[in-house]
């Protein structure tokens, strides 16, 4: 119950704190994002990562951005949470999170580091942490500690066969949720492939029905050209014949 209270205690302190910080942009997210997945793998390898929290404020800093560990710790925390949120929710609603893909990849390779380090350590549960665990807290224990927490832990998976069948569970959830994925990809690039299509159709007719027209218009002024030249002709034959006729009758006058 202590527990429990603690950390709801420790859920509002983080967000009554994150009131107070400079409001995050959405290319410093994703900045603060990208140094995050390259370090997820040594926040689940180790409890002991206020260390790697100093790490990410540094690296934010180098990229221009002045953010404490703390606030890092509290931003990934708030992103996590809302991406769990957007999970249970219609995968057409997720786009609503603008960093979903984001978190979507950093859990997912975790998952793939998961299976590996399961496949590699056969039955050993040392390291059979869920996809969304508590890594992020800061744990300085001391070595007597840690002898016992190892000590616990070796207890708790002996104790407890049902983790395999957990993880297999998650395993499971895993492909299906990238299997939908795929198919979701899948249909929209087709359906991305069946407009650009249309629109390349409707385009090479609007241009077929163009030329159709511009052949039309240089037709009928080629015609009309044709006309006028047939007019010019007749009149300087016409003229050409009265000139004659006024010149012979001058002549015949003089006569």
């Amino acid at each position: 119950m202590e527990g429990h209270n603690h950390h709801h205690i420790m859920s509002v302190n983080v967000d009554t704190g994150i009131d107070r910080y400079p409001q995050w942009s959405v290319q410093e997210t994703k900045e603060f994002l990208m140094i995050r997945a390259e370090l997820d793998q040594a926040f689940t390898e180790t409890k002991r990562n206020k260390l790697l929290w100093e790490l990410i404020s540094n690296k934010m800093k180098e990229k221009g951005y002045n953010r404490s560990a703390e606030q890092c710790k509290c931003k990934w925390k708030n992103l996590a949470t809302r991406y769990k949120g957007y999970q249970t929710i219609e995968p057409s609603m997720r786009q609503q999170f603008p960093f979903y893909h984001e978190l979507e990849a950093i859990f997912a390779d975790r998952m793939q580091r998961m299976m590996w380090n399961e496949a590699e350590a056969s039955g050993s549960q040392k390291r059979a942490v869920e996809l969304y665990s508590d890594e992020d807290n800061d744990n300085e224990e001391s070595e007597g500690e840690k002898g016992v927490t190892r000590k616990k832990k070796r207890v708790k998976s002996s104790a407890n066969p049902g983790n395999m069948n957990s993880l297999r569970e998650m395993l499971v959830d895993f492909m299906k949720q990238q299997m939908q994925m795929e198919v979701q990809w899948r249909e929209a690039f087709e359906a991305r492939e069946h407009e650009r299509r249309v629109m390349e159709i409707e385009w090479r007719q609007r241009m077929e029905a163009l030329e159709s027209e511009r052949l039309m218009i240089d037709r009928r002024w080629r015609e009309r050209e044709e006309q006028r030249r047939m007019r010019e002709e007749a009149r300087a034959e016409k003229r050409d014949a009265l000139v004659t006729a006024l010149l012979n009758k001058l002549r015949r006058e003089d006569i």
